[in-house]
């Protein structure tokens, strides 16, 4: 693997190394092959072992057990529960599309497998006598193949809402379309602050150009929104709204079952795999090790060891899809367009101005004081911004309260508008010889029971 140096105006280096794609389309087929077959039993094997933490954790978040009946500890209730779902007869029902209504599973899943084939899970190594990358293969527009991939797959949950020919499902299909719309921009805008900072859209490179410090950390704003919008993207908890079980019977898939429900199914796990491989890839360093790590082991970075901490990387951010789930209610639909266009989209748009400012500064080797200056500016700039924003929603949410006491105090208050009808309190009593109409109103006889017995 060969790698070049990237510099800019004043002859620095900007990235230290930057790998080459020499090392990709060389190995053998049958290590292509076995590649191929190892990402596809990876992918299976997290979609079973996530839906059984996703279970179990929920469960003791919840002060209750997860499955623990099928297999030690619960571990093949995945496993049964796909067996049971694949065995079930398959009903389609009388007046769908049957062409559309069959690919449909089908073209959501695929894109997901076909992205993980970009994700580098390690360095060179030794396989076979063969040295060749933990990497199927590698791209120079790999990182717009991610988001191809994304884009590709929203097209299989509106395929399935419309050929179901079913009120249900064609709403879910039609939230679906517009939910990914929605956060597929501010996804791919942040991408584009990793993109300046690497200086090349290869997988492979953008790994290499986070080993003095970790996308994560100086493009904090570009991650943090990345991981709403990697939410948004597979409809997961609070963002859910194509199916929303309590609302839509079960969206898009309402008309599915049996084997064709499965791969719906299967689709929204690995799109939550290849998602968090993304996140792996492009803020948290890849397969490079901690610092601390690094510092105390300097064999850290050799041989398979690096896959290992792309593991567990990879294991903490599926970790916070189950987190999110069992602690976060699902949002309204109108919140979740506001906070893709209204907050997301405009975030992106100031931080990727301000990212490329202080790039264009750093290559014209500007002094250091102005770039901190650009940095203090965008930084005041943003606070002032979202203190403004908290103000305009607190004052809306008063607003809101203040009109809804109103109405429920006037349906309270008057009949005509849903409020139960008491009587005024100057109408006069029922067998009362007074007029309704009399201006002055005389209050009634008594009725105490004392004074008929007494006479008084």
């Amino acid at each position: 693997m060969t790698s070049a140096a990237v510099t800019h105006g004043n002859g620095e280096a900007l990235v230290a190394a930057e790998p080459g794609l020499e090392a990709f389309g060389t190995d053998p087929w049958w290590l292509v092959l076995g590649k191929a077959v190892t990402i596809f039993v990876f992918l299976m094997v997290c979609v079973l072992m996530m839906i059984m933490a996703d279970r179990k954790v929920m469960g003791r978040m919840q002060q209750r057990h997860g499955p623990n009946r099928f297999g030690p500890w619960g571990l093949l209730q995945s496993l049964a529960d796909g067996v049971k779902l694949s065995l079930k007869e398959d009903l389609v029902p009388r007046d769908v599309d049957r062409v559309l209504y069959i690919a449909a599973p089908i073209i959501a899943a695929a894109p997901a497998f076909m992205t993980f084939a970009v994700i580098p899970i390690g360095p060179e190594v030794t396989i076979f006598g063969v040295v060749t990358p933990l990497q199927l293969t590698d791209l120079p527009v790999a990182a717009l193949l991610v988001l191809a991939a994304a884009a590709m797959g929203v097209y299989g949950i509106v395929l399935g809402g419309w050929a179901s020919r079913s009120p249900y499902a064609l709403l879910g299909g039609l939230r679906a379309s517009a939910q990914v719309i929605s956060y597929e921009i501010a996804m791919g805008l942040s991408f584009v602050a990793v993109f300046m900072y690497s200086q090349t859209l290869t997988m492979s490179g953008i790994v290499e150009a986070q080993r003095p410090i970790w996308f994560a950390v100086i493009l904090f704003p570009s991650f943090a929104i990345y991981l709403v919008t990697m939410v948004g993207e597979t409809n997961r908890l609070p963002f859910d709204l194509p199916e929303g079980e309590g609302e839509l019977v079960g969206g898009f898939m309402t008309e599915y079952g049996s084997m064709k429900y499965t791969m719906f199914f299967l689709a929204e796990y690995v799109n939550m795999t290849t998602v968090a491989a993304v996140s792996v890839t492009l803020f948290l360093g890849g397969y490079h090790a901690p610092p601390p790590v690094t510092t105390l082991w300097a064999g850290a970075a050799e041989g398979w060891w690096p896959a290992l901490w792309w593991l567990l990387k990879f294991c903490g951010v599926m970790f916070l899809f189950i987190w999110l789930r069992g602690t976060v209610p699902r949002v309204r639909y109108d919140q979740l367009m506001q906070l893709g266009w209204k907050v997301l989209i405009p975030v992106q748009l100031v931080w990727i101005t301000a990212i490329a400012a202080i790039r264009l500064l750093m290559n014209e080797g500007a002094p250091a004081a102005v770039t901190g200056g650009v940095i203090a500016a965008f930084s005041v700039l943003t606070v002032a911004c979202l203190y403004a924003c908290a103000r305009s929603a607190r004052r809306r949410r008063e607003e809101t309260a203040a009109e809804r006491a109103t109405e429920l105090r006037r349906m309270r208050d008057d009949p005509k508008h849903g409020g139960f009808p008491v009587p005024p309190p100057d109408a006069p009593h029922y067998g009362s010889s007074v007029p309704a109409e009399h201006p002055r109103l005389t209050p009634p006889a008594s009725t105490d029971k004392r004074e008929e017995v007494t006479g008084a």
